[in-house]
């Protein structure tokens, strides 16, 4: 009897393959293509939607801002002409400031009060009250998300109204008289109270993907922090930080887009004022579009705040999975 080396056997799927006739394995490979065929035409619906919705238009945008046009009438190429003058806007530079103060409030802030607020709705509401009451909370905290901007700003000009604001009465009647002030009307508040409410409106989405990360966490490695002693505060730093890291990165990333291309809370509650206080980048955009009719200086604008937005995107993303190669 000859004795076979397991080290020079082929693979079984390999012998397998081999040992199916040619017209076998010609049908085969057709099906394999058929069924990649099919997913490529489910996707194709998508991609001429991203197509004309996204690239045609960003593409446009981008040929008109290497123009001089009025919004009418035919445009007149002048190069790069646009962006020099956007080089040396004071206007744009300090809207673009505006934005990064808006990415504090919009992404940080949120990022950090949406972790200990997950954390704690995880451990105390779910543990001791059930998950029903933290459903609860957690929709209540979402809600912000949900709601329309424009009505959110409305409500939120009429609590921070200078005369019979709901703010103003509740510190008057408190006799904090001397804290009242015209929020949004004052150059030296304005622009913190968009960010106060830009942290309501957005702490709800960290929350959420923070407490569905909390699902994936062993138990065991809680269970054994606490064996050894550590205290809430402990666990959440050494045991949860760690482990929503993915989610985290994430929370991040998409909360600082959303901050650089914030529009419909600043149109509402100050429409960038009072004496461009709270404007930004997107904003100054809009203004340059429809109320100065400068089209290509707008264009100009928006070409640039796309392009930041694509770097930052690629760039985040890289990072985050060069940081869980090395983790794996």
């Amino acid at each position: 009897m000859t004795a076979v080396n397991s080290r020079h056997a082929p693979p079984a799927t390999a012998g397998a393959d081999a040992s199916r006739p040619p017209s076998r394995r010609r049908r085969a490979g057709r099906g394999r293509s058929r069924v990649e065929g099919s997913y490529a035409l489910f996707l194709l619906p998508g991609a001429l939607a991203f197509l004309l919705v996204i690239v045609v238009p960003f593409l446009m945008n981008t040929g008109i801002s290497f123009t001089e046009w009025s919004g009418v009438g035919t445009p007149e190429f002048t190069g790069l002409e646009n962006y020099r003058e956007l080089a040396g806007d004071e206007d744009f530079w300090e809207s673009f400031r505006h934005s990064l103060a808006m990415v504090v409030a919009m992404a940080l802030v949120p990022t950090a009060i949406g972790l200990l607020l997950a954390s704690a709705l995880f451990d105390f509401a779910t543990k001791r009250a059930g998950s029903r009451l933290a459903a609860v909370l957690r929709a209540c905290f979402y809600l912000p998300q949900v709601l329309p901007i424009a009505v959110a700003g409305i409500v939120w000009s009429w609590i921070l109204a200078p005369e019979n604001g709901s703010l103003n009465e509740v510190l008057g009647a408190v006799g904090l008289d001397a804290l009242q002030q015209d929020w949004l009307g004052d150059p030296d508040w304005a622009l913190y109270s968009v960010m106060a409410v830009m942290v309501w409106v957005q702490i709800g989405f960290p929350l959420v993907i923070f407490m569905s990360g909390l699902q994936r966490v062993d138990p065991a490695l809680h269970e054994a922090a606490e064996l050894d002693g550590a205290g809430w505060w402990r666990r959440f730093w050494h045991v949860t930080l760690p482990q929503l890291r993915p989610e985290t990165g994430v929370v991040l990333l998409w909360c600082t887009i959303a901050a650089l291309k914030v529009f419909g809370m600043v149109y509402v509650l100050t429409g960038g004022g009072p004496g461009g206080a709270t404007n930004v980048p997107s904003y100054f955009a809009y203004q340059n579009f429809f109320e100065n009719f400068k089209a290509s200086y707008g264009a100009a604008i928006s070409t640039v705040l796309t392009i930041l937005i694509m770097v930052l995107a690629v760039v985040a993303l890289r990072l985050q999975t060069r940081a869980e190669d090395e983790a794996g």
